[in-house]
């Protein structure tokens, strides 16, 4: 089943389940790459329990935003998160579906196993000013690895993302220069490097460029047997990618008092705490053109929240936890229907 989630992600063709374009039914969605797989696994599941498909468009935490806000999608997808102004603005209700990493990926031949990075010498590779492996600040962090004297690829993603905004966030807390020079957001201009489209994208980049370093969600990276880059966190320790660090990071979300649910996990504090992890969040409208189809897709997260938890960790994704995905449940009564009536009805 991965191997097809992520082989469709390459060639292009973005409809989840099986059987999703046989449906009869099927709920529309746009955005993120980044939780991806997990969502096409949700979907088959569901798909086979419910018999009704997801349409999801995996174009770009910036594609699910443009097309939830023209409402030609019943629920956009952003690793980015929408302020509370902005999601008054456009009418939007935004809640946390599945937490997870995003780890720095390489490709350097002779170099078998994981290098250890810290945040400002990443931020300097992304910047141009070190440009190659055996590079004194990055030879300084692995001193008992042999760097050869290869050029540095930084691959980085072409268009709008979630998972830029992510990677760019925590480049911009951990280095100064790089917060003032190239800054955070879905899209940046980049001083150095190549770009490619989507997750998938750029974890087929890496595996075909010797030198290259990129910036991927844990999975991508997992399925195409990419080394990975262990990275000093906030709290001084190199910590490993993993299941356990992103839950350590995760556990410092306080989603009850954040306006609008807007939090951004990137550098928490914490011995273990893996320094690039965030949450992947849902948008939809507070007033709904079509309440059955609105219906359709809090059935579908509802689903998930309650029997998603086992695929998501089988992919290294932290499912929310049960009392946030209550107080997710809560707050869908602001969707309303044409007719004013709300549109979820536990």
């Amino acid at each position: 089943m991965l191997k097809h989630v992520f082989a469709t992600l390459i060639s292009g063709s973005l409809v989840l389940g099986a059987a999703g374009a046989q449906a009869q039914e099927a709920i529309t969605g746009a955005g993120a790459t980044f939780p991806y797989p997990v969502y096409s696994q949700w979907a088959d599941a569901y798909q086979d329990e419910s018999g009704i498909g997801l349409n999801y468009q995996a174009i770009g935490s910036g594609g699910g935003i443009q097309q939830i806000t023209a409402k030609t999608v019943t629920f956009g997808a952003s690793d980015a998160p929408m302020t509370k102004e902005e999601l008054d603005k456009n009418g939007l209700l935004q809640w946390p579906m599945v937490m997870g990493g995003v780890v720095a990926a390489f490709h350097v031949d002779g170099i078998d196993g994981s290098l250890n990075l810290d945040g400002p010498t990443l931020a300097a590779i992304y910047m141009g000013e070190i440009t190659n492996w055996d590079d004194e600040a990055i030879a300084k962090l692995n001193p008992d690895v042999d760097l050869p004297d290869t050029a540095i690829t930084p691959v980085y993603r072409a268009e709008g993302s979630g998972t830029n905004f992510l990677f760019t966030h925590y480049l911009s807390q951990v280095s100064d220069e790089f917060k003032n020079n190239v800054g955070e957001g879905k899209s940046v201009a980049w001083p150095a490097g190549v770009g490619a489209k989507a997750n998938a994208g750029v974890a087929s980049q890496i595996a075909n460029t010797n030198g290259a370093i990129g910036y991927v969600e844990y999975a991508y990276a997992a399925q195409n047997d990419l080394h990975l880059m262990h990275l000093k966190n906030q709290a001084g320790n190199v910590v490993e990618p993993n299941m356990d660090s992103f839950m350590a990071a995760a556990a410092n979300a306080d989603w009850q008092d954040a306006p609008g649910m807007y939090l951004v996990l990137t550098n928490q504090p914490g011995d273990d705490s893996w320094p690039i992890t965030g949450a992947s969040f849902i948008l939809m409208h507070k007033q709904a053109e079509n309440a059955d189809a609105s219906a359709q897709a809090l059935k579908f997260f509802d689903w998930a929240y309650n029997n998603g938890g086992d695929a998501a960790q089988s992919l290294d994704y932290v499912p929310m936890p049960d009392n946030v995905a209550e107080m997710v449940r809560q707050s869908w009564s602001e969707i309303k229907g044409p007719n004013g009536d709300a549109v979820w009805n536990p």
